[in-house]
């Protein structure tokens, strides 16, 4: 029974990974079909930053951590399995999660001076970039050079 339901679990999280294979930038669903806006500007200053986890793989490794603590031992060992199993996988998901990003300070041309948080991109001072809005959040930033 253990197995089959690890082996479900397994299965539901490949299928829910996606099957996505373009390497251009990622819209959210829900947002792909709205106006957006966007800005000018120049790369006066990069600080290498952490953005945290806002949760998600915090809660994705409880269960899976869960579900393989759960198949080990019988008792109060599986008992005891099963915790560590959540809590090391709570604590190993949330690790994981953690994306290094840039804070970037922008000398748009419009005058106005901003700071924009790109997660994984290499930017240099003097880069000139287009900085996509929807709203007031930054949705997506390019190096235009």
């Amino acid at each position: 029974m253990k197995k089959v339901f690890l082996v479900s679990s397994v299965t539901i999280m490949l299928i829910l990974s996606g099957c996505a294979t373009n390497s251009g930038p990622e819209y959210d669903g829900n947002s792909y079909q709205e106006i957006k806006t966007y800005e000018i500007g120049t790369v006066k200053s990069v600080r290498p930053v952490v953005i945290s986890d806002n949760g998600t793989g915090t809660f994705l490794g409880a269960i899976v951590g869960t579900v393989l603590g759960s198949i080990v031992g019988e008792g109060n060992g599986n008992t005891l399995a099963t915790l560590a199993g959540g809590l090391g996988g709570a604590y190993a998901g949330n690790q994981a999660a953690k994306a290094n990003a840039s804070e970037l300070s922008v000398h748009l041309n419009n005058g106005n001076n901003i700071v924009v948080v790109v997660k994984g991109k290499d930017f240099l001072v003097g880069d000139r970039v287009k900085i996509i809005k929807d709203g007031n959040r930054v949705d997506q930033v390019y190096r235009i050079n």
